[in-house]
């Protein structure tokens, strides 16, 4: 069999359970399928539940406590930094990227920062600006909106929702044909369809959506009844503990929903997943058509999740389900494991140095992701004993018995039984009878911070 092919599909704010494979709320035809024909990883944990720190940590393989990236803070990555793109086309690919990267601040133009993305590892380039960003950054699909006239509208909703309230349900002014999870399939599509290239090629395919706002088109829009959405899961009392970043922003990020709206979000919601997997079906069938579907490496997972009206709050930047836990499949042209879970902690890290060993390629950098290669042979295998996440500080550990998170202060104070309690409705953290589990938790997170410090300063 010749070389495989790589196809890398990416989503922003897909919670985990939001595919039909992971969750019944949501229909993913196309995911599912690579599901069915590839190994479905349960307990994957994203690096950072905030799109820029973790996109830098995805691409390098390195922790926020590495790269001193804890939020979305204004930040490019340096053009000479390694990272797993630059591995697999050494190993001999034809790279090329569709949609959002966040790898570089989201302002002016981006057509003008190619050359970049090009040092960053990605040879053929046809990078856009997220939802918000795309109310103010020039890129090849805003261009296209310019010249239809339709970019303006688009600004005008865009302030519109925000001076109203954020989380506004209501169709997107550009409607389905220009919505921008279309452009990036079709650009992807039509890119695989054209390719004459010798090389095989890895295409990243980088969806900007079901990221807010709430705009999906029709048809998508009303494809799904907002009764029979999943309820919302409701906060616990806060009690007698250490306080952290979640409890600022519960206070900070408190929407007044009214009834029914929590609802209406998440039928929205789904609706652009299930959008975005059409998009996902037409690529298969782009791949499948040239006669090499067969021989192509898949791989789908997002960058974090959406609460969605859990613990009523909305957009992510918190160690809850919701936000923190992720999609991630991956399916190889040696199926003999076709429909496995794996159900072992596993990290948002641990993609590239997967991608590269099975392209081929060598990571010579230090980082920190685990390639995921031996478990996709041996499904039932432990792959990490337990995974962490970071944000504003703070460290997240998720084991297959229990959760904790440590505030800036090195303090436990979200710790869950997620055997017994799975929806995270008991905040245990702070009770006497728990003590010695969090002192255990709490000395394994900061033995995991000592063992992956970096030698030299990351900047």
């Amino acid at each position: 069999m010749s070389t495989p092919n790589i196809l890398f599909l990416m989503t922003d704010q897909q919670r985990w359970d939001a595919m039909g494979c992971s969750g019944d709320w949501v229909q993913t035809p196309n995911l599912d399928r690579i599901a069915s024909e590839g190994i479905q990883f349960t307990n994957c944990v994203t690096t950072s539940p905030v799109c820029i720190p973790t996109r830098l940590s995805l691409a390098t393989g390195l922790y926020p406590h590495n790269t001193g990236v804890w939020n979305n803070m204004n930040h490019q990555m340096p053009p000479e930094m390694p990272t797993w793109m630059q591995a697999v086309r050494d190993a001999g690919y034809r790279t090329s990227l569709f949609g959002k990267t966040h790898l570089h601040p989201h302002n002016g133009d981006l057509r003008e920062r190619e050359g970049l993305m090009n040092a960053y590892g990605l040879d053929d380039v046809n990078e856009i600006g997220g939802p918000r960003a795309s109310a103010n950054v020039l890129s090849h699909m805003t261009a296209e909106w310019e010249t239809k006239g339709l970019w303006d509208a688009y600004r005008a909703d865009y302030r519109e929702r925000f001076s109203t309230k954020p989380h506004l349900v209501r169709l997107s002014t550009l409607g389905l044909e220009n919505y921008a999870d279309v452009y990036v399939g079709q650009q992807a599509k039509q890119y695989l369809q054209n390719y004459e290239r010798e090389e095989p090629w890895c295409c990243w395919v980088s969806f900007g959506g079901p990221h807010e706002p709430w705009d999906t088109p029709e048809p998508y829009a009303s494809m799904y009844d907002p009764e029979n959405m999943p309820p919302a899961i409701p906060a616990p009392p806060v009690g007698e503990r250490p306080h952290g970043h979640l409890d600022r922003l519960m206070q900070r990020v408190n929407p007044a929903f009214e009834p029914g709206e929590i609802g209406r979000l998440r039928a929205n919601y789904a609706g652009n997943v299930t959008l975005i997997d059409a998009q996902i079906g037409e690529i298969l069938d782009a791949i499948e058509a040239r006669g090499e579907l067969e021989n192509t490496i898949i791989v789908h997972t997002s960058d974090h999740g959406e609460m969605n009206g859990d613990y009523g709050l909305i957009y992510k930047s918190n160690f809850l389900n919701g936000a923190v836990r992720i999609p991630l499949l991956v399916r190889t042209p040696d199926s003999t494991n076709a429909g496995s879970i794996c159900d072992s902690p596993t990290e948002w890290i641990d993609i590239g140095p997967t991608l590269v060993e099975l392209a081929g390629g060598e990571l010579e950098h230090r980082q920190f992701g685990k390639s995921l290669c031996p478990v996709l042979t041996q499904p039932e295998t432990t792959h990490r004993e337990f995974a962490i996440s970071e944000i504003e500080g703070e460290i997240m550990l998720l084991n297959q018995e229990w959760k904790a998170a440590l505030n800036a202060e090195g303090k436990v104070y979200l710790l869950f039984d997620v055997r017994n309690d799975p929806d995270e409705t008991q905040n245990l953290a702070g009770k006497s009878e728990v003590a010695a589990v969090e002192a255990a938790l709490r000395l394994q997170i900061l033995e995991r911070l000592m063992q992956t410090q970096l030698k030299k300063p990351f900047r």
